[in-house]
């Protein structure tokens, strides 16, 4: 009786295992931070989804690959740390590329440009060029190419784990400003009319995907997707539905 429980168990355990390894098998996770509208947000249609740009993207990148995807919503600051330990197979989080992030993974062919934006409340017509940034209170997200602007700017900047955080910070009067990608700050604006962008040059930036040093069989079907949806068309359309 004995021998035949034990059998048991442990036939159990082996349906438990190839179930499992099964499942992971089936499964490409995204890592993201999904407070970057409109590259991903929560929302959708239950009101606790991840949605967005990025995320139609890698929804592309999974059924190219033939596996179901799964979206990890992380600290941006944590992402490639994340990767790297293999807890996520790629991240797309409107992150830049940068030759400090390219020493540590491998980037896609870049999918967006982009570039830095100022918000102040409206109130504020004291800032209005580069020069007006010098030394303010300034406020943006950790670990973002917006951080390391503001760096050169004031030795006064805050970071905080997301956008929202730094919105806060600023419609309640504790910074003069914040420094963040363009495009969500467009989406916050839309939000909060008691914010404006100030107009400034900054030179631009370019989008990619990461995958984990070396792991050039994911790499090769996501340059391989962004270039089908660019060549179908379906990134155009996806321009149009998100950057609005």
């Amino acid at each position: 009786m004995k021998r035949n429980l034990m059998m048991l168990v442990v036939a159990v355990l082996l349906t438990t295992t190839l179930v499992a390894k099964s499942n992971n098998e089936e499964t490409i996770t995204m890592g993201t931070n999904a407070y970057f509208p409109p590259f991903e947000s929560i929302g959708g249609a239950s009101g606790d989804e991840i949605v967005g740009f990025d995320v139609e993207i890698a929804k592309a990148i999974a059924q190219k690959a033939g596996l179901k995807l799964e979206i990890k919503d992380l600290e941006f600051d944590t992402l490639l740390t994340a990767l790297n330990a293999e807890k996520v197979d790629f991240v797309i989080a409107g992150m830049t590329i940068t030759e400090k992030r390219a020493k540590s993974v491998n980037f896609s062919t870049p999918y967006y440009e982009a570039t830095q934006a100022v918000i102040v409340q409206t109130s504020n017509n004291d800032i209005v060029t580069k020069d007006d940034i010098k030394n303010k209170k300034i406020a943006v997200q950790l670990g973002t190419t917006g951080n390391g602007v503001a760096d050169d700017f004031s030795k006064s900047v805050t970071a905080f784990n997301t956008g929202f955080e730094a919105i806060m910070e600023l419609k309640n009067g504790k910074v003069d400003l914040i420094i963040i990608d363009e495009q969500p700050a467009l989406a916050f604006l839309k939000k909060n009319s008691d914010l404006k962008i100030v107009e400034m040059k900054f030179e631009p930036e370019f989008y990619g995907i990461a995958v984990k040093k070396g792991n050039l069989d994911t790499l090769e079907i996501i340059n391989a997707t962004l270039q089908e949806l660019k060549s179908s068309g379906k990134y155009d359309e996806l321009m149009s539905e998100f950057m609005k």
